[in-house]
């Protein structure tokens, strides 16, 4: 009796590999990128909120010494791509950040908070960050100076 191996031959195992070639090239286009771009959106929404309440917080922390307070100023012209953190007392940057062009922001340009953790009055109020389909509005209430963020 004759045993045979089992097993596959290079021929049938060569012609598997480039089916599978053939499906991922058809099939990675395909991929919908607005994925990740909507995310950056979410990210870059969540970062200038973040930034927004340091900002206000640095106002209250340093207002023993520095009464005229803090800004987050939004740079080059709308839709922007930057912004800085700037100490209005000694008109010092304190940070920047810059994001990618995919997500546009646009409305509110320069948010002042004084030693009270409020808005100063001729600031901007609000901001609206957008990718693809998905759109976030920061919102600051003047009084306050609290930070809310709401997707539309």
């Amino acid at each position: 009796m004759i045993k045979f191996a089992k097993g596959y031959s290079f021929v049938e195992l060569v012609i598997v590999v480039l089916l599978i070639g053939i499906f991922a090239a058809i099939s990675v286009p395909r991929i919908n990128f607005a994925i990740i771009s909507k995310q950056q959106a979410d990210t870059v929404a969540r970062k200038i909120v973040t930034d927004l309440r340091r900002t206000r917080t640095l106002a209250i922390s340093d207002a023993a010494d520095n009464t005229s307070g803090f800004a987050l100023n939004m740079t080059g012209i709308s839709p922007y791509s930057a912004y800085e953190i700037e100490n209005l007392d000694t008109l010092e940057t304190v940070d920047t950040h810059s994001f990618d062009s995919i997500v546009e922001c646009s409305g509110g340009s320069n948010f002042e908070f004084g030693p009270l953790g409020n808005l100063i009055s001729g600031s901007d109020s609000s901001l609206t960050v957008a990718a693809d389909d998905r759109s976030f509005t920061i919102t600051i209430i003047p009084a306050t100076g609290a930070v809310k963020c709401e997707e539309d």
